[in-house]
């Protein structure tokens, strides 16, 4: 006897539907899958044959075949088990025919029957919704699934539990879980910004960067604080909204690193990968192509500490996602397009052994070596960093003093205020700070008096400033003027934007 079971899988961001077609018929008792299937799908047949047996059903000794439409797409993951248990239930009578058809049905079978969580819950549950379809998921999904308004999700713990509903002898009632009270219950965070003592100007560059979203490289000796600060730089950033929550929590879905008791992501990521990353694992592909680190730090900030110490073939394909917002993965049979919006933060040491122009300990590297070491960032990713600020070492007197700083929700109020300025002055132009404007743009808001003209053109001049930084100052200006509320940008906001370029060419080059 032939059944259908609906069952989805996950492509790039989004799902699409897969027909689980199970047909029971006469022959030498065998199972076979087909339909493209990876080795956790062919794997399968060990799961179910155990799952049935020990949960009170009987597994037929007949010739088994089940296909997983449409056959030209590779399928993977263990999350078909539990259709393909049910369709062989239904084809051998064990379970009702009548209205199979209008569940979605994932889950990955225990040999004991028992259902685990599945991979890409979130992004299934919204396709599930759109092609008009309830939603059968494992009981530790329940919370991604539950966000999503307008769908019947259901929950449920092994695959006896779930022939028992199917067949109508228990009732289970959909789970919803109000999205706004997810936003409120995850959006707070472990660190604070008042937690860093000292390095003042640094937590104003770091603001005036979070208030126009900027890339920003700081640099400084071991031991002064660039990690502790880009680690409390995501709780300043404006609160995500629910839109960006869902596309951070549908990437993080993806490669099963949501919490089963968070139905989403509503704190701004923060991702740090190691500098042994591959270029692959930083912005993602792979033989199954998967989000990279980039696409997982989307709406959020991605840390690089250590810069020069990345290879650097991964370090340059960071300039698309910089560029473009979004990583696209061509193969030969498809092109799959990952979001990647992040703001850039890294971190270095002023030359190998940390100590070039510490004030109280000697620099054991010559000239070359310092100059070696920092030429293994390139001058086109150093491009695309808008803001450079020294980050000293601090003095006893700034570690030891009692007072707390300004806490991070203090300063995110005036981001957040920056940012609806900049919301506003963008509006229906698909840029969504200062940092993304164009020459365009640039030239439209970025007016500047004779006085902020003769200022820049000295610092140039001066400071030997190269004809790129001409456009980030600008910008930094752009957004430090946002900051004060002021319409026009003057003379203090460029001089302020100046110092955070000084570093700039003087040591680059």
């Amino acid at each position: 006897m032939l059944s259908k079971i609906y069952s989805s899988a996950i492509i790039g961001v989004d799902a699409y539907t897969v027909e689980v077609e199970v047909d029971v018929g006469d022959g030498l008792p065998s199972f076979d899958i087909v339909g493209l299937p990876d080795m956790a799908v062919k794997e399968a047949k060990k799961r179910v044959r155990s799952a049935i047996k020990n949960s009170q059903f009987k597994f037929p000794s007949n010739k088994i075949t089940v296909n997983l439409a449409p056959a030209d797409i590779k399928k993977e993951g263990p999350s078909f088990d539990l259709p393909i248990a049910l369709g062989i239930l239904a084809a051998t009578q064990q379970i009702k025919i009548d209205g199979l058809g209008k569940f979605i049905i994932l889950g990955e079978l225990a040999l004991d029957g028992r259902i685990r969580r599945i991979n890409g819950a979130l992004p299934i549950a919204i396709s599930s919704r759109k092609v008009e379809k309830e939603l059968i998921v494992p009981y530790e999904n329940s919370n991604e699934a539950g966000i999503v308004d307008g769908l019947k999700a259901y929950p449920l713990h092994n695959l006896y539990q779930t022939v028992e509903f199917l067949n109508g002898k228990i009732e289970i009632s959909p789970y919803s879980y109000n999205l706004e009270e997810a936003l409120h219950e995850s959006s707070s965070y472990d660190v604070d910004f008042s937690e860093v003592k000292g390095q003042y100007h640094v937590k104003r560059a770091l603001e005036v960067a979070a208030a126009g979203g900027h890339n920003c490289l700081m640099i400084g000796p071991p031991g002064s604080g660039k990690t502790m600060l880009a680690r409390r730089l995501p709780t300043i950033l404006p609160p995500m909204v629910a839109e960006e929550a869902i596309e951070a929590t549908k990437l993080h879905s993806i490669v099963g690193l949501v919490p089963a008791e968070k139905a989403l992501i509503a704190t701004r990521p923060f991702r740090a990968p190691h500098h042994t990353i591959s270029d692959v694992a930083l912005v993602g592909g792979g033989r199954v192509p998967k989000p990279g680190e980039v696409s997982l730090a989307h709406n959020g900030v991605l840390f690089l500490d250590e810069l020069p110490e990345f290879h650097r073939d991964v370090l340059e394909a960071l300039r698309q996602p910089l560029e473009d917002g979004t990583v696209t993965i061509s193969r030969a049979m498809s092109s799959l397009t990952y979001p990647a919006r992040f703001m850039l933060v890294a971190a270095m040491n002023p030359c190998p052994c940390g100590y070039f122009t510490h004030p109280s300990r000697e620099c054991s590297c010559n000239p070359s070596q310092i100059q070696h070491y920092l030429a293994r960032v390139s001058g086109p990713l150093l491009d695309r960093i808008d803001i450079h600020i020294e980050t000293p070492s601090l003095q006893y007197k700034e570690m030891s003093e009692e007072s707390r700083g300004e806490l991070s929700e203090e300063v995110r109020q005036r981001v957040k205020r920056a940012r609806q300025i900049q919301e506003k002055r963008f509006s229906g132009r698909k840029i969504y700070c200062n940092a993304q404007m164009r020459s365009k743009e640039i030239k439209q808001f970025c007016k500047i008096d004779e006085s902020g003209k003769e200022l820049l053109k000295s610092a140039i001049q001066q400071l030997g400033l190269s004809a790129r930084a001409y456009d980030r100052i600008l910008k930094i200006s752009r957004t430090i003027a946002d900051l004060d509320n002021k319409e026009n940008i003057e003379e203090a906001h460029i001089a302020e934007a100046i110092q955070y370029r000084s570093l700039d060419r003087n040591l680059w080059i």
